[in-house]
């Protein structure tokens, strides 16, 4: 693990609002934050740690919307501030075309939980309700078979995701959904 000093929540926040206008991004990059810290407590990892990697893994979309520039832009702005590089690397591996290679469990865990989050937000939003509640299990892998439904969402790397983190897609799907269940008001859903 790196000696660079962790940024604080509220540090990070300021970052993310900083680079970051749009509501909905920084709701997907809250969304991360939420389910990268319930995995850190289910894998023995370091909520505060993890928990900011999901934060800020796509602070830079804005600024750098394109695959050659984003996250790699965005972690020379971290690196740059001192962010430690165990989560520097994380937010590199997110992106499978930077071909950096996600060999620790919170990189797994951040790759596993980014396209799941938006999947699932994609999934409340056409429920009576609007809400998370109203998700389940079933319905979430029946939306992931149709092409027309969500389509920016790779469901490649929710697959793949939950694969590399070595845990079943259903169960994957329902810890994520817990997780984001319990920041639903600041989600909105």
């Amino acid at each position: 693990m790196t000696t660079a000093a962790l940024p604080t929540r509220e540090q990070a926040l300021a970052l993310l609002h900083e680079w970051v206008e749009n509501v909905n991004l920084r709701k997907h990059c809250y969304a991360v934050e939420a389910a990268m810290r319930a995995y850190a407590a289910k894998l023995g990892g370091d909520a505060d740690r993890w928990g900011l990697a999901g934060l800020i893994h796509d602070f830079d979309w804005e600024r750098h919307p394109d695959l050659e520039r984003h996250p790699t832009k965005g972690v020379e702005v971290l690196r740059g501030l001192g962010w430690p590089e165990d989560v520097c690397r994380a937010v590199l591996g997110h992106a499978t075309h930077t071909g950096v290679p996600r060999d620790t469990d919170m990189a797994r865990a951040l790759y596993a939980c980014d396209e799941l989050t938006g999947f699932l937000v994609a999934c409340a939003l056409v429920t009576p309700s609007r809400s998370l509640d109203e998700v389940e299990v079933p319905s979430v892998r029946k939306k992931m078979k149709r092409a027309d439904f969500a389509r920016n969402v790779s469901r490649e790397d929710i697959v793949n995701g939950a694969a590399e983190l070595g845990v079943d897609l259903d169960a994957h799907i329902a810890f994520v959904l817990a997780a984001m269940k319990g920041i639903r008001a600041e989600l909105g859903l």
